[in-house]
């Protein structure tokens, strides 16, 4: 999931001087919370489609418009039942039966029912460019036995189903159908089954959503729900520090000085380390990339202690090579931890792998490509990110000592995801998502199913990577049903990505949340760990809103 980066010092300055001088927002009182948006622009698009991807849509719509059957809360490691009451496996595991809520309504008045998730599956189906999680690969036909009911057949034994079916947001069907092209709709006047729905306001710089007259769970306690645009991080902390921001998920250094130290009493953070691994992603269809010696040189330049330090103000710890962040601790497979000497600082390693890839120093030191190009990468990393941004200048100074020209590409987020999506870039930073288990890590890593060729967008699978042996490991993950049968594949898993090298493990990314307390309470922390405090993550971001109420 996407989070905003770190501040820099003069910034950091700045905002404290700005905390102190300016007047605190007038909107509270009225019950509006501010949230951070998890895309930092210097303007928004009016688009609220949740069927495309997280960068492309405005931060309500997958965390308080569009709700999933269930909610997977990663703390607890469990299902939340949410558009549906109860979920069971039939016929050996071939089929997925959920019985959707009772008494749920549409934001004008409409019944939901089974009806509405059947269609939305079925516009997966007809039109592929939606369905980037590659559900209908697996997925054999849904149905609605009656209104109530809704049934997926699977293709397959496949039990990681369980995850990508329920989390898919859900839309109306009666307003849909009449949608010519929902792949570039962009649902300017949403209808919905979440807590917020209704555009209250918007323009570039700001929007306003407010509640959901028939909201299932009751009118929400907040009155309405208000995002700013906040191009770079050091914005997003000096709103933090004016409480001009209620509920945040930036890194803020020195977090107990800056931001708590300022109102002991309101200002809280927690951010327990779940999240998910932070990677240095190669474009694995770009010579001399495709190279698995060239990839772990890279890996081997890199000083990560040093990234860790000055990137990260020692909040997290270097990754070791299964690129597994600590929400799987239970899974890491020792043996495939020691085997990844890959991911240690070794120049002299790092330089003779390149030397035996043919990739020799040239004049002035700078090492070329076999045919004598030039060797240069440029790094893609979004602008305003500036922990991600100082790990990414870590990596150029790290490669420029064994002779890799490389720069830091700092851009717009959309440009950077769209990047990412199409694979046409060199090397990027970029995030992993976390699922219950490391299966879909590692289906994100080294499938030949999520491969796309370069051009076509990508949910998953942006170094385009693709391993047979991988393929064969998840499709026995996929029939597991325990613990204790999934965990000596994905011991296998480990040692392939291990072996292969196909992306570079940076650091785990602890989940970033503050808020601010002086107008809203019930949010979660180490002390009521109902949910993740980053406002980043969906669908979870939904039980936080239905929690938090004006003081």
């Amino acid at each position: 999931m996407p989070r905003p980066g770190q501040l820099g010092g003069k910034a950091l300055l700045l905002a404290a001087l700005v905390a102190t001088a300016c007047a605190p927002r007038n909107d509270a009182a009225n019950g509006v919370l501010v949230v951070e948006e998890s895309q930092q622009a210097s303007s928004f698009i009016r688009n609220f489609n949740p069927l495309l991807e997280v960068g492309d849509v405005r931060w309500p719509t997958l965390h308080a418009m569009y709700e999933p059957l269930l909610i997977y809360n990663p703390l607890g490691g469990k299902y939340v039942p949410w558009l549906a009451e109860h979920h069971e496996w039939a016929d050996g595991g071939h089929v997925l039966r959920f019985q959707v809520r009772a008494g749920v309504r549409w934001s004008d008045g409409t019944p939901f029912g089974a009806a509405d998730v059947v269609f939305t599956f079925e516009l997966l189906r007809k039109f592929p460019a939606l369905d980037t999680r590659a559900i209908w690969q697996y997925l054999d036909a849904v149905t609605s036995p009656d209104p109530t009911t809704v049934e997926f057949k699977l293709k397959r034994v496949y039990s990681p189903a369980l995850f990508y079916v329920s989390q898919l947001p859900i839309v109306p069907a009666h307003v849909w159908k009449d949608v010519a092209d929902p792949v570039t709709f962009t649902n300017e006047s949403p209808v919905a089954t979440g807590p917020f729905t209704e555009v209250i306001s918007f323009e570039p710089q700001a929007y306003q959503v407010g509640p959901n007259p028939y909201y299932w769970q009751g009118k929400p306690a907040i009155k309405a729900v208000r995002c700013m645009a906040l191009p770079a991080n050091d914005q997003s902390i000096i709103s933090l520090l004016r409480n001009d921001l209620d509920w945040a998920g930036s890194f803020v250094p020195a977090v107990e000085r800056i931001y708590v130290g300022e109102d002991p009493e309101h200002h809280h953070y927690w951010s327990p380390p779940i999240d998910g691994t932070v990677l240095l992603y190669p474009n694995n269809t770009r010579k001399p990339l495709d190279d698995v010696r060239v990839r772990k040189a890279i890996s081997m330049a890199i000083d990560r202690d040093l990234m860790v330090k000055v990137a990260m103000y020692g909040y997290t710890r270097p990754a070791d090579a299964t690129a597994l962040s600590d929400a799987y601790n239970n899974y890491r497979y020792q043996p495939a931890v020691d085997a990844g000497t890959w991911v240690l600082h070794d120049v002299a390693g790092a330089e003779r792998l390149l030397d035996e890839a043919g990739l020799r120093r040239g004049a002035g030191g700078l090492r070329r490509m076999p045919d004598g190009a030039p060797l240069h990468f440029d790094i893609g990393v979004p602008v305003g990110w500036s922990d991600w941004i100082r790990a990414t200048q870590v990596i150029v100074r790290s490669l420029r000592g064994i002779g890799v020209d490389a720069r830091v590409q700092a851009i717009d987020f959309d440009a950077w995801f769209d990047s990412l999506q199409q694979g046409t870039y060199d090397m990027a930073l970029g995030w992993t998502e976390v699922n219950p288990s490391p299966y879909g890590l590692y289906r994100h890593l080294m499938s030949t199913e999520t491969l796309h060729p370069v051009g076509e967008a990508a949910a998953e699978n942006w170094h385009r990577f693709g391993l047979p042996a991988a393929d064969k490991l998840l499709a026995q993950v996929e029939l597991a049903t325990s613990f204790e049968q999934e965990k000596p594949l994905i011991d296998q898993l480990q040692m392939l990505f291990v072996e292969n090298a196909p992306a570079i493990p940076l650091f785990p990314g602890p989940l970033w949340g503050e808020y601010s307390s002086r107008d809203f309470v019930g949010f979660p922390d180490a002390d009521n760990p109902y949910a993740p405090l980053s406002p980043h993550w969906h669908p979870q971001s939904l039980l936080v809103l239905t929690k938090v109420k004006p003081r």
